[in-house]
């Protein structure tokens, strides 16, 4: 209300003289009650507009969850459990397929720039793990490996061969071993292509593989040299 000398406009309006009280119209009351109300004093301790923002908000979060939970079997902890679930199979997808490419890209051949013998290709995996670069160490296996059956002549020397199509040529031949081929050559492509760490024992998995395979005795097929070692 209006303030005139001490007196606010509703003491003036429900005040009469002799202080005998007299009666307001609603329309009156109601202005005066407005005019009162709209005296900065009365506004000092009011939230300003960020923080009636964020109330908003929250009061929006809070009836969402509330909604979300009771549409959840077991209620708020149902939804608790959901959330928890969700989010164990999320991370379990990331640690078994790794950080996503942000462009797919076909496979790349094994091999690439000049040719170099198996044992070449050993010597460069064990520089690199002494060093403690194990993405590298697998790769330089991966194509020793893939090496040394084509220098036993088991597989074919084929330019642009991906490590998957080795994997699966030489799993015929060495069915024993063939599942172990199969996850190396994952395991070269998680490396290569993927973005995915190697780590120590990814690379004593293939070079154990190597080993075995290198004292392993194919299966003959029509058409196919064998050699064995």
């Amino acid at each position: 209300m209006t303030r005139t000398g001490g007196t606010t406009t509703a003491q003036r309006l429900v005040r009469a003289a002799d202080d005998v009280p007299v009666d307001i119209s609603r329309i009156p009351a109601r202005e005066a009650a407005q005019d009162e109300l709209s005296d900065p004093m009365y506004h000092e301790q009011d939230p300003n507009l960020l923080e009636r923002a964020f109330d908003r908000f929250w009061d929006w979060v809070g009836g969402l969850f509330e909604g979300v939970a009771g549409a959840a079997p077991g209620g708020p902890l149902g939804l608790v459990v959901i959330v928890l679930v969700v989010l164990a199979l999320a991370a379990a997808l990331w640690w078994r397929l790794g950080t996503p490419r942000r462009v797919p890209r076909p496979e790349e051949a094994l091999f690439g720039g000049p040719v170099r013998s198996a044992e070449a290709h050993r010597a460069a995996a064990k520089a690199h793990a002494d060093a403690h670069r194990w993405a590298e160490a697998v790769q330089e296996h991966m194509r020793a490996l893939v090496r040394a059956l084509e220098d036993r002549a088991l597989l074919d020397p084929r330019p642009g061969r991906t490590a998957d199509e080795a994997a699966a040529d030489a799993g015929r031949l060495l069915p024993a071993h063939a599942s172990r081929l199969r996850a190396a050559a994952r395991t070269f492509d998680d490396v290569t292509y993927g973005g995915r760490p190697a780590d120590e024992a990814a690379y004593r998995r293939l070079r154990a593989l190597d080993q075995e395979i290198e004292a392993a005795k194919p299966l003959p097929t029509a058409g196919t040299a064998v050699e064995v070692s």
